[in-house]
């Protein structure tokens, strides 16, 4: 990543050309050595990090003027603090490859003609002249050391730059998924709006089970474009090939989940169950449960008996310690029974995204991404008054 960006962006080269120790942490521009005075006129070092703002898959610009410091408050010759700075305290999570730059606070030191930096050079030449020249004069300090810091391997299972999660400073929560293998068992409504979802997240790999071929009513409840050459074939080659240009790490597994799959669940360390029949349903409980994998099944009644449809998303979280149990509970249908509005009604991709949403949600808070107040194992939504209800135990008799 970093020599892609440096050939590809002149203000990168000429800042590594000129001596500074560059290195790319995610969407963050990290140069290190840069030295500054403390409140005792004491050299110290310290680093500069600046926000990538990516154009393309090899250009990359600016996203303001500001600039993250870690170190302490640069100071002058006179023992007076560095002025013009601005900014205040800061902190950000960086890789494990930029462990020793801690980020404590934020400069903001706006070019009073331009109003914005020309470039990446710019930019970081303004900011080691008002922070080091100090240094530079007292202690003949140099932040030109040609110094190259290790770099992680480009092993980001996303094929674009995620941006979005440097830029809401949210890299340390985003980490918590990185692990995770994920199956999604099912591709139909809920299924393809969870895959969705999934996509979009740093998880190491996902494995997605369907046998069914994408038909016109799977159109109306699944994210995405159409291209009318989809129509027939099978879901898994649809999606595989709505995805492939996304990220690495998927797998479509054109297969019904049964009792005979449990080598594909290998290293599996959560499932998603989106199933409309209850006995699938049942073998892949049994299945999941024998591996002691966690898994999250989703579900959808409705009814029109009323007139308008009226019913229920149901969302429910099986724990390993817990799961033998709460299918016991029948939470979920485990048996096939006459089929309801959901099987036939095919204008309900809202629900579908509505019940995808809230799972992957459940998801994410048992990995610490998201805050839990209530451990739920139990969520219902409801349709006709958009309540949901959730309970976060369940008495065994």
């Amino acid at each position: 990543m970093f020599q892609k960006l440096a050939s590809h962006n002149d203000d990168i080269r000429r800042l590594v050309e000129k001596g500074y120790a560059i290195t790319i942490d995610s969407a963050h521009l990290v140069v290190r050595d840069i030295p500054y005075l403390d409140s005792e006129r004491q050299l110290r070092i310290g680093a500069l990090v600046t926000k990538l703002e990516f154009i393309d898959q090899n250009r990359v610009t600016q996203q303001d003027h500001q600039v993250l410091f870690a170190g302490g408050i640069p100071h002058q010759l006179n023992g007076d603090q560095v002025s013009n700075l601005g900014g205040g305290p800061a902190q950000i999570v960086l890789s494990e490859w930029c462990a020793d730059v801690v980020v404590e606070r934020s400069f903001s030191n706006k070019p009073l003609v331009e109003g914005k930096f020309k470039d990446f050079f710019d930019k970081v030449e303004s900011y080691v002249s008002i922070i080091s020249g100090p240094a530079i004069e007292l202690h003949g300090a140099n932040p030109y050391t040609f110094k190259a810091y290790p770099t992680a391997a480009d092993d980001n299972v996303f094929k674009l730059q995620d941006t979005l999660t440097s830029r809401a400073e949210i890299t340390g929560l985003a980490a918590n998924l990185v692990n995770d293998v994920v199956a999604i068992i099912g591709l139909g409504g809920t299924g393809a709006y969870l895959l969705d979802f999934l996509v979009k997240t740093p998880v190491r790999e996902i494995r997605a089970f369907d046998l069914d071929a994408f038909h016109v009513h799977n159109a109306f409840r699944s994210p995405g474009k159409l291209n009318l050459t989809e129509l027939g074939k099978l879901k898994s080659e649809v999606y595989g090939a709505r995805y492939e240009n996304f990220r690495h790490g998927l797998s479509f597994v054109p297969k019904f989940v049964d009792a005979s799959c449990a080598s594909e669940l290998d290293d599996v360390t959560f499932a998603f169950v989106c199933v409309d029949k209850g006995s699938s349903r049942f073998g892949i409980f049994e299945l999941l449960i024998s591996k002691a994998i966690p898994f999250i099944d989703v579900g959808m009644g409705l009814s029109k008996k009323k007139g308008p449809l009226s019913g229920m998303i149901r969302t429910t979280y099986y724990p390993p310690d817990l799961a033998a149990d709460l299918r016991d509970l029948q939470l979920a249908e485990l048996k096939d029974g006459p089929d309801d509005l959901y099987r036939t009604n095919i204008q309900i991709g809202e629900l579908n995204a509505l019940n995808a949403s809230l799972a992957i949600i459940r998801f994410k808070q048992q990995r610490g991404f998201y805050h839990e107040e209530q451990p739920n194992l139990h969520l219902l939504f409801g349709i006709s008054d958009l309540k949901i209800t959730g309970e976060t135990a369940f008495d065994k008799d």
